[in-house]
């Protein structure tokens, strides 16, 4: 009686693998070890999904990205190259569960380039969390991944994107059944809009006459940043820069009167 097999040991598949590269694609055959094959690994699909839970996104829909990952994985596996499926599988399911973060897991649009960056800012931070014993500054994550501060800053803003809450969520603490919306004040009375609109153009005037374009382009016209790029021969990202610096000097500035 063979010995039982240990969880995590696909040695057993090897030959199927073999087998199913001397058939045609027309036999009934291959398509019957394919399934096999799929059914065997299922195990690691799902220890790859578990491996990304506790991120924000249902283990469920990490376990079915986890599960296309490996049907791809052994379609596209050749052991006439000579590595072994493991190591073609893993990268292949991990790939996949990453891109089903980048791409999906957002709430809000973000430029693919940033959700790249804020990947790469989420490893060095937490690298640089490790060595520090706190949390690294903007500064510091700058020279780690040798970028400038602004590029950095983007980024963490681009994190606050990754999952949004509603405001029907209850407000913990109170006590009573009050949401997130029943805790913000109202302040739609038309002399508080006055108001705001009278400091709000002060602000503006203060802003170079490009940043001011930029923010009436961006909130009064509605176009994306995409849009503005084109229209004032700049990158997408520079303009999220601009954005950036003139909603920082409007803040400082109405916080400063």
């Amino acid at each position: 009686m063979p010995a039982p097999r240990r969880p995590g040991d696909y040695t057993h598949c090897a030959p199927l693998f073999e087998e199913r590269t001397k058939l045609g694609l027309e036999d009934f055959r291959t398509s019957a070890l394919r399934d096999r094959l799929i059914t065997e690994h299922l195990s690691l699909a799902e220890h790859i999904a578990q491996r990304f839970s506790g991120r924000g996104e249902p283990f469920e829909d990490l376990l079915q990205v986890a599960r296309t990952g490996l049907i791809r994985a052994v379609d596209r596996f050749d052991p006439g190259k000579g590595s072994d499926f493991l190591s073609f599988a893993v990268p292949t399911i991990m790939g996949e569960v990453r891109r089903h973060f980048r791409d999906t897991a957002w709430s809000m649009r973000v430029p693919r380039g940033l959700k790249d960056l804020q990947q790469k800012l989420a490893e060095a931070r937490n690298t640089l969390a490790h060595d520090l014993g706190r949390s690294p500054t903007a500064g510091e994550l700058a020279i780690h991944l040798d970028l400038d501060v602004d590029t950095v800053r983007d980024g963490l803003l681009a994190a606050e994107a990754y999952r949004t809450t509603s405001l029907d969520t209850p407000a913990h603490g109170d006590g009573d059944a009050r949401t997130i919306a029943d805790r913000i004040a109202d302040d739609g009375s038309e002399f508080t809009k006055t108001d705001d609109r009278l400091v709000l153009n002060g602000a503006l005037a203060t802003l170079p006459p490009r940043e001011r374009e930029i923010v009436k382009m961006r909130f009064v016209d509605e176009l994306t940043q995409s849009q503005i790029g084109e229209k004032i021969g700049v990158s997408q990202m520079q303009v999220s820069r601009l954005l950036g610096k003139a909603l920082e000097r409007l803040r400082n500035h109405i916080v400063a009167d």
